[in-house]
């Protein structure tokens, strides 16, 4: 072991001063901070066995083995110790380690990965996309590197809305599958809000019994007049649901934070105990649009030992450090009117609305630190005054994380503009229908989380980052994957690669092999619309490339400016046009998977002019 740690720092000197960009093609997404090629090939075959040097690596060893089997049809034996050929899995302790960190050396005959747990198991997705199947022969083989990796931040997250749209247990497992296959390792768990309650809390069961069903859905974007679907809709996750999504995020070092929403947000809950209103009403029911209730709780002592109670059973569920509280979007005009809320104002000397809002969280906060546990919210609860220790999501762009920064206070930014999944993928007309907004994925990866305004050791402030997925528009998992996907991996190289070594057309190039596995393992994906773009050399005739980013996609396209279809001119993978003559083409195009199953949207060349307002 001594000796194996003595080569693994003289690896890890050798390639501390070489870039990723001395191999920005290697098909790893996220790249890798420091990748050496060897030259050489190796063919992975059953040949091979799998050894660990502890037996507390045996879950991690059977998780390689079973995805050898699944994905490249491998079987190993393990843990194989007779075998000259093998992968070894390496368990390193040093405590000035990232635990995150790992090495992978590779050559024709042996694979090691050496790390702490997590380390070893990013280790092990490394491998993963490294490997390759001849589709004649259908053997296995990578090319040999030498890898010294680890993580630019440690918050690596996607979030995902359960309320406005319930999903699975086996659907979330499928999420939490994408997201550690691309090294993202906080799962935000958006658990209750106006539209529904999706968490079982024994000692109230009436918040999923009224606040887990709605009496139907608004249709559409019909607000006004309303329009409903008349379906009764609704759903909650039981305990040991939670607890099985809980291990099973665990098992591929995934933190799970649940969301439990207040003092606004909360309208499945009123629905359910309307005593805890601020509003006193005779009848409440669960939300049935989109949007925000004005009824909020009530700053009573009933209503926090109500939420003492829910939150000592979310914190038995989730083992977490961080329980994330929302706090964001409270309306206060419950409270104005409120003598109850006033009194608590008077009582406690606070001059207003929003110091009643910083008072409830901190009521909040004071009882998680209690418990051994820190608050978390959207960038909202810096109004009025930041709870102690307090942790911000900053989505109301920077300036609340940047705020928060300033104030010593842990930041994980997710502004809107950049990391909200719901928001189109293009301005085309013919995405489907989403919440509006307009985030394609070359925004995504050029996301740089650590503002340039903040400066020194106010940059350690910033955590990571996190995409969220809200679900008013996805209303299944076909829907849910394709906003999900190929963004996700755009946002995996924002978390993990450093700055420096980003590049959009080697991130493209990349992406390549990544969709190959996402038909392998039947996530649906927005297709990548073509690209257009001119070729034309100093005083040569007009010319245009169309290129895709799928392998072996048909292009399907016109040069009138109609509308393509399948009975269009098509090539595969790409096509350079040339104009033939003075009038420049209208280029419209659109590719298909080479299973016949997706497609993209149009893409059009030359871009049709904004409309100025």
């Amino acid at each position: 072991m001594l000796k194996y740690l003595f080569i693994l720092c003289s690896v890890a000197g050798i390639l501390s001063a070489a870039s990723a960009q001395n191999n920005p093609l290697i098909p790893v997404i996220p790249l890798p901070y420091t990748c050496q090629a060897t030259g050489s090939t190796l063919k992975l075959d059953t040949g091979f066995s799998i050894r660990m040097s502890d037996m507390n690596l045996l879950p991690m060893t059977v998780y390689l083995r079973d995805h050898l089997a699944s994905d490249y049809g491998l079987h190993l034996r393990l843990p194989g110790a007779g075998s000259n050929r093998f992968i070894e899995l390496v368990q390193t302790n040093d405590p000035l380690q990232d635990p995150e960190a790992y090495t992978l050396l590779m050559d024709p005959d042996h694979i090691k990965i050496a790390g702490q747990p997590a380390g070893l198991f990013y280790g092990i997705q490394t491998l993963l996309q490294l490997l390759r199947v001849d589709e004649k022969s259908k053997t296995v083989s990578a090319d040999c590197y030498n890898i010294v990796d680890q993580p630019r931040y440690h918050w690596r997250g996607m979030h995902l809305d359960v309320c406005r749209h319930f999903f699975t247990v086996e659907e979330i497992k499928k999420y939490l599958d994408i997201m550690a296959y691309y090294k993202l390792n906080t799962f935000h768990w958006h658990l209750t809000d106006d539209q529904g309650w999706r968490i079982e809390i024994k000692k109230y069961p009436l918040l999923t019994q009224v606040g887990g069903f709605r009496k139907e859905t608004m249709v559409a974007k019909n607000f006004n007049p309303y329009v409903g679907d008349h379906t009764p809709y609704g759903g909650f996750y039981t305990q040991e649901e939670i607890k099985e999504v809980v291990a099973y995020a665990h098992d591929r070092f995934i933190t799970v934070v649940p969301e439990i929403e207040m003092p606004g947000h909360c309208l499945a809950a009123l629905a359910s105990y309307p005593q805890l209103c601020s509003c006193r009403i005779d009848s409440m029911a669960v939300l049935t649009k989109w949007g925000v209730s004005y009824k909020v709780y009530s700053p009573t002592a009933e209503t926090f030992h109500f939420l003492e109670e829910v939150l000592d059973e979310v914190m038995a569920l989730f083992p977490g450090t961080y329980i994330h509280v929302g706090g964001d979007e409270v309306p206060k005009d419950c409270w104005k009117t409120s003598a109850v809320a006033q009194q608590v104002m008077q009582e406690n000397h606070l001059k207003n609305e929003e110091q009643l809002q910083s008072f409830f969280i901190q009521t909040i906060q004071h009882y998680l630190a209690s418990k051994g546990r820190k608050l978390i919210g959207w960038d909202e609860i810096l109004e009025g005054g930041l709870a102690a220790d307090a942790l911000v999501m900053s989505w109301r762009g920077e300036e609340g994380g940047i705020a928060a920064a300033k104030q010593a206070h842990y930041v994980v930014m997710s502004p809107g503009s950049t990391c909200y999944f719901d928001h189109a993928q293009s301005d085309s007309k013919e995405e489907p229908l989403n919440i509006g907004g307009y985030l394609p994925l070359e925004k995504v990866y050029g996301y740089n989380p650590t503002p340039a305004t903040l400066v020194g050791g106010q940059q350690q402030f910033i955590l990571g980052a996190q995409a969220n997925l809200w679900t008013e528009y996805i209303p299944d998992n076909h829907q849910l994957e394709y906003m999900l996907l190929p963004r996700l991996c755009a946002l995996a190289e924002v978390c993990w690669t450093p700055l420096q070594d980003k590049d959009y057309t080697s991130f493209k190039t990349r992406m390549a092999g990544q969709f190959q596995r996402f038909d392998q393992w039947h996530y649906a994906y927005r297709v990548p619309e073509p690209e257009i773009r001119s070729t034309n050399a100093s005083g040569a005739s007009p010319s245009y490339l169309i290129s895709d980013l799928i392998p072996d996609a048909t292009i399907y396209y016109t040069t009138d400016g109609s509308t393509p279809n399948d009975h269009s001119a098509n090539a595969q993978g790409s096509v350079t046009l040339a104009a033939g003559s003075s009038k420049p083409l209208q280029i419209r195009a659109y590719a298909v998977t080479r299973d016949g199953t997706k497609k993209s949207v149009i893409s059009i060349f030359p871009p049709p002019l904004k409309q100025s307002k």
